[in-house]
């Protein structure tokens, strides 16, 4: 593991949250939840390095989002698509899903969940987060294409703390 600056990566975002997709991870030690996500970002915002996600109400791991000051963001690559499939096609409500994926959960030191086969970790204190609301899109076409049942993501954004990198020869496979 690799302590690095968030500036000092050298990756395409676009491609690694779009493509690859991510982990949301929320909670603490003993009770957590995960969920995969291919929407979101990474930039500068009131002079921190932040990410920002989404995340729906009716998902298990909106519970979490609430409740903890801290979320992590794991990035995989594609040799962990199964894994990520899995996360985001099955519940924390219903089944062990970071057990079933074969996932190993770990913690930083402030407690935030992570996982040990991620390649990238982004440790967010949450800044600031609010439902997206219908009034405020601009094209009128997205709400009902994408929220037909009105179930609009919340926004979280946070700053990241911490950000961890894998040499690929040191994680596992």
């Amino acid at each position: 593991m690799k302590k690095t600056f968030p500036e000092e990566l050298s990756v395409n975002v676009f491609d690694l949250i779009g493509n690859e997709w991510m982990l949301i991870t929320a909670g603490e030690p003993g009770k957590f939840n995960t969920m995969t996500a291919s929407w979101g970002g990474l930039g500068h915002l009131w002079d921190r390095n932040v990410s920002f996600c989404f995340v729906r109400p009716q998902r298990y791991t909106f519970e979490f989002m609430e409740r903890s000051t801290r979320y992590s963001l794991c990035f995989f690559g594609h040799g962990h698509r199964a894994a990520l499939n899995y996360c985001g096609t099955h519940s924390g409500r219903d089944v062990d899903k970071v057990k079933a994926a074969k996932l190993t959960p770990l913690f930083t030191a402030k407690g935030t969940p992570y996982f040990a086969e991620a390649r990238l970790v982004l440790e967010c204190r949450k800044l600031y987060a609010q439902f997206l609301d219908e009034s405020s899109f601009v094209d009128t076409s997205i709400p009902g294409a994408v929220y037909p049942g009105k179930d609009f993501h919340r926004l979280y954004v946070g700053e990241i703390e911490q950000c961890l990198s894998f040499p690929a020869d040191a994680r596992r496979s």
